[in-house]
């Protein structure tokens, strides 16, 4: 054979053999394939469920029943009882400026000039004022005068008795909570700035609560930012509604409207709280005078507390004459009675304007406003 005839049979068998080998490679890959397919398992599928029946003659079904929003959750104040016995104990824990004098002269070995004047100065410097003070000392060494602190009950007892006839016991210190002809009673709460008068009227609310009375507030220090939503969440925290107006609004019109919203729910009392005013601004008192007149359209008012802070001394009694000309005091109430107060105070101003302490408030808790007695103020003050 020639040479072209050898080369197309070589072609011829390379084509041949080539095909082969590439149909033996397919069919390797399609059993491998095959194998690897037979090891996976079926991913079976959920059968549909059967469509139900719908029957036209069933009746349409009820609406869900609205989820219940929980009631928000008060708190419950403590009783004013509990609350003596506790301020009490705080109020012997300070340092009563008063309650140092009283102890040094229990504490002396012999009562001679110079020891009685030591406790005359320091009385007066108590913020208990001269003529107290006076009447303090003169009774006392009457009394002491055979016997002098030889036996401590006898002088201890002895200056119980004076202590508490100077805070005058025969003072009525009720609160007014009792309206008139059905309407709420209606309590005011001024004084200067910085007093603390929206806390204490909050904490007021809360005592009242504790002894079963229904409260409403009336935010009437529009003046101040936030002093409406301070209120509010006070009363919040016990369950009383507050009634509020916009920041600059007229605080008689609130103070109106607060009165006006207690008489139609018929609550026992209504709180109104205002802004501090400066006691030699005439024209802010003025303004209090004006809350006073609009309030008195709709219901009386039964009480006008005066906060004082008891750190404040004579500047105190200069606060509590002018308020009293304008508003009509009816009751003190005494913040920051412990550490830095001298605690004379409860007297000279009880002396100033003849009416009660009827609340003292000795600490920061929402709790820590109690009703004033001479006896618990005293016994206080002798157990420091």
């Amino acid at each position: 054979m020639d040479q072209m005839t050898l080369l197309i049979i070589a072609l011829v068998a390379l084509v041949v053999v080539g095909g082969g080998a590439a149909a033996v490679v397919a069919t390797r890959a399609r059993r491998r394939r095959e194998l690897e397919s037979g090891r996976r398992p079926e991913i079976a599928q959920p059968p549909a469920a059967p469509a139900a029946p719908v029957d036209v003659d069933a009746p349409a079904p009820a609406p869900a029943e609205p989820v219940a929003t929980p009631a928000p959750v008060t708190e419950r104040p403590e009783a004013a009882g509990t609350r003596l016995s506790r301020l009490r104990r705080r109020l012997a824990g300070s340092n009563n400026v008063l309650a140092q004098a009283l102890l040094g002269i229990l504490s002396s070995d012999k009562l001679d000039a110079d020891t009685w004047d030591d406790f005359e100065a320091t009385l007066i410097g108590s913020d208990l004022g001269v003529g107290p003070t006076t009447e303090l000392v003169e009774n006392l060494r009457k009394k002491l005068a055979v016997d002098g602190v030889q036996d401590p009950a006898a002088a201890r007892e002895a200056l119980r008795s004076e202590l508490i006839a100077l805070a005058d016991p025969t003072l009525d210190r009720t609160l007014n909570a009792t309206g008139e002809n059905g309407l709420p009673a209606v309590v005011l709460v001024v004084g200067v700035n910085g007093t603390g008068k929206t806390t204490t009227v909050g904490k007021l609310a809360r005592l009242l609560v504790a002894e079963g009375k229904t409260v409403l507030l009336g935010a009437a220090d529009t003046f101040r930012a936030a002093a409406a939503e301070q209120l509010q969440t006070w009363g919040d925290r016990v369950g009383v509604q507050t009634v509020r107006g916009p920041e600059g609004a007229d605080p008689a019109s609130v103070a109106f409207e607060a009165v006006n919203a207690g008489v139609e729910q018929g609550v026992d009392v209504v709180l109104i709280d205002t802004a501090g005013r400066l006691h030699n601004k005439a024209n802010l008192m003025d303004e209090l005078g004006k809350i006073r007149r609009v309030i008195s359209k709709r219901a009386p008012i039964t009480e006008c507390l005066l906060l004082l802070d008891a750190t404040t001394g004579q500047n105190g009694l200069v606060q509590a004459r002018v308020f009293n000309e304008v508003t009509d005091i009816t009751g003190i109430v005494l913040s920051k009675l412990d550490g830095s107060a001298k605690g004379g105070i409860v007297v000279q101003v009880q002396r100033e304007l003849g009416v009660p302490v009827k609340f003292i408030g000795l600490g920061e808790g929402a709790d820590d406003l109690a009703p004033f007695t001479a006896e618990g103020f005293v016994d206080g003050l002798l157990d420091a």
